[in-house]
């Protein structure tokens, strides 16, 4: 097997470049997490499929995988850009509950999400108010020659690590103007490391520190979170691309300072790209705003979502539409009916599951299906033995996985993979079993009535559907149409569409 090198586009340099770890084998991975004041958006979700999918070829690549995922349950303002008041305590307020209580329900709610889109567990999720004293710690470390007092508290000095905001490409006021204008800031770009609190105020979270009692400001979090889990420097580094502007140079900056050299903390910064919503709902203060939930209760499957994602290009923008949402879910319904035939026709579904779960154990819990350059290191793979045209188109998803992700482009091969004539079913399986170990569409674990999620408006219930479609086809079979008919009605009325010659053979779906 010929397998091309992992080219990722590196966001400090704007050019691809061939992805080494740095430690041997590992491949040491952080991701910007949520910050746990209410449900994530799906825009948010994006975010990490994208990661998922980076984690998902570094181990197809056969890498071990060290993946780290925080939670900020404190210092991230209402304004992304150092401005406003700390997101949990406003709505710890708003809601009259405890803080404590607001970060653990959002932060279930996230991980229900997570769960929902099969998006794998990292190594570790670090909890911000954990690392509260090594946070200290490491602005204690700086402050002497990187940081200034004002009376809100202790801010960084840009104007002391070399070319700051090379990450964002601005170095115009124009360019910073998200930022907070705070008096007495030296620089427009400075921001806060450590909060003080307000005379007179009181927080729910709040620490002593040498400059006051308060809490850490938002960007210190992950520069501590990483080094203390994964090292400085570490591989990869990813989040959404509004990070890129400020959130992540302001990373940069302490990283420069605190390791007295111009290393940036991570060999790769990796973002994905915005999911574009023309409805309006992505905000968080519209209302129903668009979160999986919303997407399960209209009647569709979170992975259709997943599926929607891996569709376009990581680094391009995406748009959300309940037609591409319904197109995604079509596509996988397709996919799922071909993986099911193909285990009808295979009769060894069982023997190929077994060299699955034997793959997965010897593996660590990663599908290996590739070689690297050093054959010590070779791990027996579910595509042994397997040749031919089956093997140049799985040969074709693994070499698009490793154009910087071109899952969009690994899709199309997939569908071919799926529908190909003429092959060993067995086979046929082993191979889309180990390409969806990049896609996580558990096409193993799906059928067709888990695709069949009822919409919230729906006033009648899977067990009665399927009755009344048995009684329609024996009143077919017995050529009463009259009846067959009426069935027919009444289950429109119901809202649901009986789907007669639909070619995916889906027999019915609810109209939503």
């Amino acid at each position: 097997m010929t397998t091309t090198p992992l080219r990722l586009f590196n966001s400090l340099t704007r050019q691809l470049e061939v992805f080494q770890p740095l430690n041997g084998n590992e491949a040491r991975v952080y991701t910007c997490g949520p910050t746990v004041y209410n449900y994530p958006h799906i825009g948010n979700m994006r975010a990490y499929v994208f990661a998922d999918t980076l984690g998902r070829v570094l181990r197809f690549k056969g890498y071990d995988l060290k993946h780290v995922i925080n939670i900020t349950d404190v210092g991230h303002l209402t304004d992304d850009a150092d401005a406003g008041e700390d997101k949990l305590e406003k709505a710890a307020r708003t809601n009259a509950q405890s803080i404590w209580d607001i970060a653990k329900h959002y932060t279930e709610a996230y991980w229900a999400d997570v769960k929902a889109l099969n998006i794998r567990e990292p190594y570790k999720w670090s909890i911000a108010t954990d690392y509260v004293p090594a946070m200290i710690e490491f602005a204690k470390g700086i402050a002497d020659e990187h940081c200034y007092e004002l009376d809100s508290g202790l801010y960084f000095d840009t104007a002391t690590v070399a070319d700051y905001g090379r990450l964002a490409r601005h170095k115009t006021d124009e360019g910073e103007s998200r930022i907070d204008p705070v008096a007495g800031k030296r620089n427009a770009a400075d921001f806060a490391i450590w909060r003080r609190t307000p005379p007179g105020e009181t927080r729910q979270m709040e620490w002593n520190s040498p400059w006051g009692r308060g809490a850490p400001g938002w960007h210190l979090e992950c520069s501590v979170m990483s080094e203390a889990i994964l090292g400085l420097p570490f591989d990869i580094h990813t989040g959404g691309i509004d990070h890129r502007e400020i959130h992540h140079p302001n990373e940069i900056a302490q990283n420069q300072a605190h390791c007295h050299s111009d290393d940036s903390g991570a060999r790769f910064w990796m973002h994905n790209n915005f999911l574009i919503d023309r409805t309006g709902k992505m905000s968080k203060s519209s209302g129903e705003f668009l979160r999986l939930q919303l997407l399960i209760d209209k009647g569709f499957h979170p992975l259709a979502y997943r599926l929607m994602c891996l569709q376009a290009h990581y680094r391009s923008e995406l748009e959300f539409s309940w037609d591409n949402l319904a197109a995604a879910f079509v596509r996988l319904k397709r996919l799922v009916k071909a993986f099911q035939e193909l285990a009808a026709r295979s009769g060894q579904w069982d023997e190929v599951c077994d060299d699955y779960d034997a793959q997965e154990r010897a593996s660590n819990g990663a599908i290996v299906v590739s070689y690297r350059d050093d054959e010590a290191r070779r791990v027996g793979t579910l595509m042994d033995g397997i040749g031919g045209t089956l093997r140049l188109r799985f040969d074709s998803i693994h070499n698009s996985t490793e154009d910087d992700l071109n899952t969009s482009q690994a899709l199309v091969w997939l569908d071919e993979l799926v529908t190909m004539k003429g092959q060993d079913p067995a086979e046929q399986l082993r191979a889309i079993l180990a390409v969806d170990e990049v896609f996580g569409l558990g096409l193993r674990n799906l059928d067709r009535a888990s695709l069949r999620i009822r919409p919230a408006s729906a006033s009648i219930d899977e067990i009665d559907i399927e009755a009344r479609l048995a009684e329609r086809k024996a009143a077919r079979a017995a050529k009463d149409f009259a009846s067959s008919d009426r069935i027919r009605d009444d289950l429109i009325a119901a809202g649901v569409e009986v789907m007669d010659g639909d070619p995916l053979g889906w027999d019915w779906k609810i109209d939503i």
